[in-house]
């Protein structure tokens, strides 16, 4: 297939991810374009060129194993305050400390964070749930069976991560904080 025959192909996958404005993989973009997924690569890699250009403000992310247009980096990190999601920027100190134990120690129980964060985590653990960050992933085999909880594919959208391995690596003094869970 020549560039011009693929010039269409590149602009219906591009078309695709704008209109769906949620993170897609190879796969979904295949079966909704009804293109063969080896085109979906190649249109994928043409955006993904395109988008690298300087006069352009956008490129594409991988987010929780799927694809999706988004700003760059360094235009989002100016605009974030204006432009950003409710979830994320509507969240106060508590709740983001809340977050950010149940992304390091996940999965992990409201008893364990509240241990972490020496507080009560009842109304952080409601909120964030509230706005899809963190999910209930099961209960802990221990007495009493708590729930332990993690983050979402909505948190890895928000915060802009591939996967938790994306998060910021925690120093020697935080990661030994979050790890006093693991023996409660």
């Amino acid at each position: 297939m020549t560039e011009l025959e693929l010039a269409k192909e590149t602009a219906l996958i591009e078309t695709i991810l704008y209109l769906e404005g949620e993170p897609l993989d190879e796969a979904a973009l295949s079966r909704i374009s009804g293109l063969a997924r080896e085109v979906v690569e190649k249109a994928l890699a043409n955006l993904s060129a395109r988008y690298a250009a300087e006069d352009s403000g956008l490129e594409l992310s991988r987010i929780s194993g799927g694809i999706m247009i988004s700003p760059k980096k360094i235009y989002w990190d100016n605009l974030r305050e204006t432009y950003g999601k409710k979830n994320e920027s509507r969240l106060s100190r508590a709740a983001m400390e809340t977050l950010s134990i149940i992304a390091y120690s996940q999965p992990v129980t409201r008893a364990e964070v509240e241990a972490i964060r020496g507080v009560q985590a009842d109304n952080m653990i409601r909120l964030l749930l509230d706005k899809s960050l963190i999910r209930e992933m099961g209960k802990k085999d221990v007495p009493g069976k708590p729930v332990q909880y993690g983050t979402t594919r909505e948190f890895l959208k928000v915060f802009r991560l591939g996967s938790i391995a994306d998060l910021p690596k925690l120093d020697q003094s935080e990661a030994e904080r979050f790890e006093l869970q693991q023996d409660y």
